[in-house]
């Protein structure tokens, strides 16, 4: 799903925990269903879904907190608007980067996904290497060519 990570973004930024975030998504989700077709510009439906996200999390934060600790809370969130254009090009751009490694064979989406996420798995050349049952040696190669298969569907999908 091309928009995933940047719906879950706006959740966690908000201090939602993964269940909030997963209802935030679902919801969100949900209304661009009803409203696709009287959408103007389709163009505008990643800032559709930005707002939309904003907009249920607060309603979420609002639920989970007592209302008389309401400011607090509005004090501790992040306000929705500093989530600037440049930080949702930058996620736009991650969660690209993320389906175009969907595409990419099994070897190199692992490779890749173990190198960059580490959090994922590996992290090091030697722990790759073992893992993966790979010479340490021909990791960098391996690499390099991957990153060439990425950079292809990255830019297919740009043309999307």
């Amino acid at each position: 799903m091309r928009y995933r990570r940047l719906v879950y973004t706006i959740p966690y930024r908000m201090g939602l925990d993964p269940l909030d975030a997963d209802e935030v998504f679902q919801i969100t989700f949900s209304r661009l269903a009803e409203r696709i077709g009287s959408l103007k510009d389709p163009s505008r439906v990643r800032a559709w879904l930005v707002t939309t996200a904003r907009r249920i999390s607060l309603n979420v934060v609002g639920r989970r907190k007592p209302v008389d600790e309401s400011e607090d809370v509005l004090a501790t969130i992040a306000d929705p608007a500093d989530l600037a254009s440049e930080d949702l090009e930058r996620l736009e751009r991650q969660q690209l980067i993320r389906v175009a490694l969907t595409r990419l064979g099994p070897r190199c989406r692992e490779l890749l996904q173990r190198l960059y996420y580490p959090d994922e798995g590996g992290g090091s050349y030697e722990v790759v290497s073992s893992e993966m049952k790979i010479p340490v040696g021909s990791i960098g190669p391996t690499r390099m060519r991957c990153l060439k298969k990425l950079l292809v569907e990255y830019r297919r999908l740009t043309r999307e």
